[in-house]
């Protein structure tokens, strides 16, 4: 009954707890940020092209570029749950006071995504060393990406990670008994950490199409703003997973040889996807 009661309420938007003009410049901010970190994105995707692997990337390098991403990708769906945080429950501030919590939650959210690109790192080195070994393998690599990532959308854990971040009212009155000890830090990264639960598929998903492939990462992005901020974003989501799947069968049959996975072409074959 609890679970039913949770899938049935609304999405977090603009205006349920707090004025609209307040919402509406708060979410304008976070949103220009997220620009800002596009057009670093572009430009970098430039100069690197995109191919299997890291690219060439040290950790250090790599993981900065991949917090620029996440706040580029992410910023837009997750800026009315930081500025509801900031200014309606927990300790209340004003002014610069409220900017300064949202920086924090967003900050801590960074965390948990750049966390999670450690993992990233690590599964694109893999997959890069083996498609430079044995080119062949890409297409069954690009297969189990999509298959691993459509039945992540169509999981237990998706739903659960995705009703939370579409409606993290309960949560976030929890969070108001922590100790205010960085607790705007911690929320950002507990609620990031739900984020990462929901979106992880859609993220492993840019290892066959291209870590740098601004057109994957903007239709990726579009999925999770709607995913979240739509009354019918848990439909999307199955939708999105089915398509997963039906992409791991044609890839896995080498349809349209390998324009499905322009992200595992060996290191000396890169596309220009700028």
């Amino acid at each position: 009954m609890a679970r039913d009661a949770a899938r049935s309420l609304p999405p977090l938007r603009p205006g349920n707890l707090l004025p609209a003009r307040t919402m509406a410049v708060a979410w304008s901010v976070m949103a220009l940020i997220a620009l800002l970190c596009w057009l670093v994105i572009v430009a970098q995707s430039g100069d690197m092209g995109v191919s299997a692997g890291t690219m060439g990337m040290a950790l250090p390098l790599f993981l900065l570029l991949w917090a620029v991403m996440m706040a580029a990708m992410m910023f837009p769906s997750v800026a009315p749950v930081a500025v509801t945080w900031a200014r309606s429950i927990g300790r209340q501030a004003s002014g610069w006071g409220r900017a300064a919590r949202v920086a924090q939650f967003a900050c801590g959210y960074l965390v948990a995504w750049t966390l999670f690109g450690l993992i990233a790192y690590g599964v694109l080195a893999l997959t890069g060393d083996a498609v430079d070994a044995h080119p062949a393998v890409g297409r069954w690599i690009g297969a189990a990406a999509f298959l691993i990532a459509g039945l992540q959308q169509l999981g237990p854990l998706k739903d659960v990670c995705l009703r939370h971040c579409r409606s993290p009212l309960a949560q976030l009155v929890r969070y108001a008994a922590f100790r205010p000890v960085a607790r705007d830090l911690r929320v950002g990264i507990h609620h990031g950490l739900y984020c990462v639960g929901c979106c992880w598929g859609l993220m492993l998903v840019l290892v066959p199409l291209g870590a740098m492939n601004i057109a994957a990462m903007a239709a990726v992005s579009v999925v999770i703003f709607v995913e979240k901020l739509w009354s019918r974003g848990p439909v999307l989501a199955n939708v999105v997973g089915v398509l997963f799947v039906v992409l791991a069968v044609v890839t896995a049959l080498g349809l349209f040889r390998d324009a499905l996975v322009p992200g595992l072409s060996p290191s000396g074959e890169q596309m220009d996807m700028g």
